[in-house]
């Protein structure tokens, strides 16, 4: 075997390479239409999704889609537009106007075809009637700083929203909606990535509301007023606004886990896949995996090593310090102060996306000696944590990963490497 980080390193661009819109688009498009087609779309990777539809589309084409800073690639007949993520931004909000104009007035002889991939719910900021962007903004930050999993964030996004929440599929009516979905969220809840915008949402204002008392968040008072009111429900199932729409799942987390776990097959190692929907503190679960590497290396149970734990989906933070680092980098961070450089333990866990939070990195990756080069140069793994700072720790240690915008994203790759000692 090559060293540990080198195959970690090549597990992960495995687990990217696994799930590129350049293999699993072009399988699922549909036959041209009689009328129009209209490609629409937002998300991390729907303008890779974007241009893999135009090299295999037979007939002429169109349409608009929104992607984030730095993730776009060259389109000939489809418009691609970057705006921000996590929070949004105003390019967000024109581009999404823009999505709902240009659906308007289409047939049922029609085709919209709807690029959807994780990111997609903070893209497409176009704010409910009474509601402005800076309250979405307000939100957005503090829904992001609270802990709430992306089904309990994407709840409340879709309920102070024009378009999410199957709201553009009730648009684009009575044309046909093919969507086609990479999904980054635990579960594949096709209502929750994205926040839906083309499928019956069965979430309501209630919930909304309830999510929002959970984590003690305050919001402006026009969001407050909103949610009250609650007069304009998102499309639910049996809509008939939505009965000429479709989605299909095209790229999963599960696919990329079973595409890793064939790698470590071949290089005569056990993977041990413990799931693909890995939610909670991303502390405690560093705390479960930590607990497993130990039960592997000292009883080999429930698998004898050599072995590679896996796992996906998607942790979260509860911010309390103000340091720099997504959820990925403090999972490592968080593993690596259990385990303490632990002999014949090493650990990769990266967003498929190519960036981990808000940060240039994608993630980060620890070995033994990451925990004895840390003591050496007096950095306390348990302080960095405290102050939910674990870009910088792993910046004074070499263990950022960056990879740059993949294209794609099924979520959070974890990959723990249990050398027999």
């Amino acid at each position: 075997m090559t060293s540990p980080t080198a195959f970690l390193h090549s597990l992960f661009e495995t687990a990217v390479a696994s799930t590129q819109p350049a293999q699993c688009v072009p399988p699922n498009l549909p036959e041209p239409p009689k009328g129009r087609t209209l490609v629409i779309g937002a998300g991390k990777a729907s303008a890779a999704m974007a241009r893999a539809v135009e090299q295999h589309w037979p007939g002429d084409l169109e349409g608009l889609v929104l992607t984030r800073y730095g993730h776009a690639v060259p389109c000939e007949r489809i418009e691609i537009v970057e705006a921000a993520h996590p929070v949004p931004d105003e390019a967000g909000r024109q581009a999404a106007e823009r999505m709902l104009e240009l659906v308007q007035g289409l047939t049922a002889d029609d085709l919209v075809l709807c690029l959807i991939s994780g990111g997609g719910s903070a893209l497409l900021a176009l704010p409910a009637p009474g509601l402005t962007l800076e309250d979405k903004q307000s939100v957005n930050r503090e829904l992001l700083r609270s802990g709430a999993t992306i089904h309990e964030m994407n709840c409340v996004r879709k309920h102070l929203s024009t378009i999410k929440g199957g709201r553009l599929a009730a648009a684009c009516h009575p044309a046909r909606v093919l969507t086609l979905v990479i999904s980054d969220v635990p579960g594949d809840e096709l209502s929750v990535i994205a926040s839906g915008p083309t499928v019956p949402d069965p979430s309501t204002f209630d919930e909304a509301r309830a999510v929002l008392e959970k984590y003690a968040i305050a919001v402006p008072e026009a969001v407050r007023v909103h949610l009250e009111q609650s007069g304009d429900e998102t499309p639910k199932p049996g809509d008939l606004r939505l009965s000429n729409a479709e989605a299909k799942l095209i790229a999963v987390p599960q696919q990329m886990l079973e595409a890793v776990a064939a790698q470590v097959r071949e290089a005569g190692f056990t993977p041990l896949i413990l799931s693909d929907r890995m939610e909670g503190e991303t502390r405690e679960v560093a705390k479960v995996h930590a607990a497993i590497a130990r039960q592997i290396q000292t009883h080999q149970q429930p698998v004898v090593p050599p072995a590679v734990i896996l796992s996906g989906g998607e942790t979260t933070v509860t911010v309390r310090g103000s340091g720099k680092g997504g959820c990925n980098s403090e999972f490592v961070l968080a593993l690596l102060d259990d385990l303490r450089g632990l002999p014949g333990v090493s650990a990769l866990a990266c967003d498929t996306d190519g960036i981990d939070g808000s940060e240039d990195n994608a993630g980060a990756i620890y070995t033994p000696e990451t925990f004895s080069q840390a003591e050496s140069l007096g950095l306390s793994p348990a302080e960095f944590l405290s102050r939910n700072d674990a870009y910088s720790f792993f910046q004074q240690v070499n263990g950022l990963v960056v990879s740059g915008p993949s294209l794609t994203n099924v979520n959070d790759f974890r990959a723990i490497l249990v050398e027999s000692t």
